[in-house]
Order: C-alpha cells, then structure tokens, then sequence
C-alpha cells in the first residue's frame, strides 16, 4: 500500500489517506451495529451490551468528528484552515471558563483572551512567525493577563481567577493552535506532504486513548481497582500501557507516510500518546476540582465525551510536545 501512495502525487496520497480512514470508521460503525443487534435473555447482560455499545459509538463518533474536521481543514486552504482551528480553540476555551467562576474584574482579561490572544496566537501561526508564536502566550501573555486583573481593582481571588485563565488559553489556544503549526515544518523532500503530520498525530494518540479506554472497561468489568481512584474511576496502569504500546506500534506501522524512520516514528508517536493520555488526565483531575463529569455542562450524562474540550483535550497537549520534539530533533 505504502508503495502504491508513492506513486500518486502528493494532493492525490491525502485524499487517499482521508478515504482509507473514513473506510475503515465506516467499518468500525457496521461493526458496532452488527454487535448492537445482538440480544440476551439476562436483563443484567442485556443492560451491560448495551452500555458498552453505547459507549463505542461516542467513542466512534468522537474519531469520526476529529478525522472530519482535519478533512475540512485541508480542503479549506491555509486561511481558512486557520480559521477553522481558532474557531475550534475560541468554544473550546468557552466550555472551560463557561464552568469556572468568573468576576466583574475578570471581564477586561476575558475579552483579551477571545478577542486579542486567540487571533494574534493563530495569525503568528499563518505568517510562520516561529521564533514569536512559542513565547507569545507563555511569556507575553501571562504577564499582561493579571496586569489587567490588577487594573481592575479586585484583588479576590487574584491568584486564583488569573492562574485559571492562564491555564485555560495555554491549553484551548496554545496547545491547539500547534496543530495546524505541523503544515509549517519544512523537511527535505517532502512538500506539500505536512497533512500527514496531522494524521500520523491524530491517529497514534487517539489509537492510544480508545485502547486505554477499552482495556479500561475490561478492567473494571474485572473488578480491578483504578490506580488513582481520586481522579479517575477508570484509569489504571496497565491500561495505559496497553494504550501506549499501540500507538506507539501505530506510529511505526506508520512510518512510510512521513519523513521520519521506523525507529523515530515509533519514539515520536511514544512521546505523542505519553504528553496526550497524561494530558487527558489533567484535564480529568481539573473536571472534579470543578465537580463536573464532562465539560459541556452540569446537566448532561455521567458517561462519554459531551463537549468539544473532552473531544480535543488530549490533542491539546499531544501536539505542542509532538511539535517541538519534531523541529528540535530535526533542527528545523
């Protein structure tokens, strides 16, 4: 297969990537309602299936969703790309502070987060400021921000309010914006191929939190305690090295579509699966400082992934370290 994506241009070996994975989600959907048709006599049984077939079509959807957005995000050119991505930061970053209590003195910093920082992160990003867009919100930004808390006049909880939105761009702007920062790094040779950049990213570090999530299910159908229960009723050790090893696995498997080798690939997917999945789970611990089950809202289900945050939140911090570990190894 990989000798026969050679042969086609480059536009032409994305377009076939982008078929062969919306191919194989089809597949995994007929997979899914061939199981849901399955019926068991124990009511006990019958009401565990379920819950499980549930539970794999918000996994599906939830891989079908982010495979369609970056298929849209290469069909709409390099602008709209970008628009596309800062749209996807701009709800992002409103379901955490949505859900995080603000003040009157926090309004100023708010507007400056939405309105300022998020377009000026992703116009750095399209003009390929590189030596700028690293710094810009860790260095410039959280100086400014609780310089403006202060003008406001309203020292409660100043640490507190400032350290919550500094945390919420870093991972609703900053990290996502490094996504489409992948179609920038220039390698020999390779040109016009960035779009598998994204996929090669994408697949090993969701590849990496459905295993962790299955293995996770299994467990505790088992009976296996979590290993942190206080943050996680599902995480455990042994799952996440189930989730790591396969997209790391994936990640090689992976290799002729990218400019790296086996060996690199393998240890750059490692790298991606490792800062995603601990990402997820930061994200968890923050979820139960705020006692909510998912960041959508208060008022919806206990289980699955609801809003765009619970969907993006391991690619948030996957691509920024994916990113850097690409261009310092590489000395691009």
């Amino acid at each position: 297969m990989y000798q026969a994506l050679r042969n086609l241009s480059p536009t032409q070996q994305v377009g076939a990537l982008f078929v062969i994975v919306f191919g194989l989600l089809l597949l995994g959907g007929l997979v899914i309602f061939l199981r849901s048709m399955r019926e068991f006599e124990d009511t006990e049984r019958a009401e565990r299936h379920q819950s499980e077939v549930d539970n794999l079509t918000q996994l599906l959807k939830t891989s079908s969703l982010l495979v369609f957005v970056f298929w849209v995000a290469w069909m709409a050119g390099d602008t709209s790309r970008l628009v596309l991505f800062g749209v996807g930061s701009f709800f992002a970053l409103r379901e955490f502070l949505t859900l995080s209590p603000t003040r009157h003195g926090d309004h100023h910093s708010l507007v400056l987060a939405f309105f300022v920082i998020l377009p000026v992160q992703y116009w750095l990003v399209g003009t390929e400021q590189f030596s700028l867009f690293t710094v810009f919100i860790p260095v410039y930004v959280f100086l400014a921000l609780p310089v403006t808390s202060a003008l406001a006049n309203d020292p409660k909880q100043f640490l507190e309010r400032n350290a919550k939105l500094q945390w919420g761009i870093m991972v609703c702007i900053y990290g996502m914006s490094h996504v489409p920062a992948l179609l920038l790094l220039k390698f020999p040779d390779y040109d016009s191929k960035n779009a598998f950049l994204v996929f090669f990213l994408v697949l090993v570090v969701q590849t990496c939190m459905l295993i962790q999530h299955l293995v996770s299910r299994r467990l505790i159908e088992l009976g296996k305690p979590p290993s942190i229960p206080n943050i996680s009723q599902s995480f455990s050790w042994r799952a996440w090295w189930s989730g790591m090893v396969s997209g790391s696995v994936l990640g090689a498997l992976l290799t002729g579509i990218t400019p790296f080798a086996a060996g690199q690939a393998f240890s750059l997917a490692f790298i991606a699966c490792a800062a995603g999945s601990m990402g997820h789970l930061v994200m968890k611990a923050l979820k139960r400082d705020r006692g909510i089950p998912m960041w959508r809202g208060r008022d919806k289900s206990v289980t699955g992934a609801g809003g765009m945050l619970d969907r993006i939140d391991a690619l948030c911090f996957a691509a920024p370290v994916f990113f850097y570990s690409v261009r310092w190894y590489f000395g691009l």
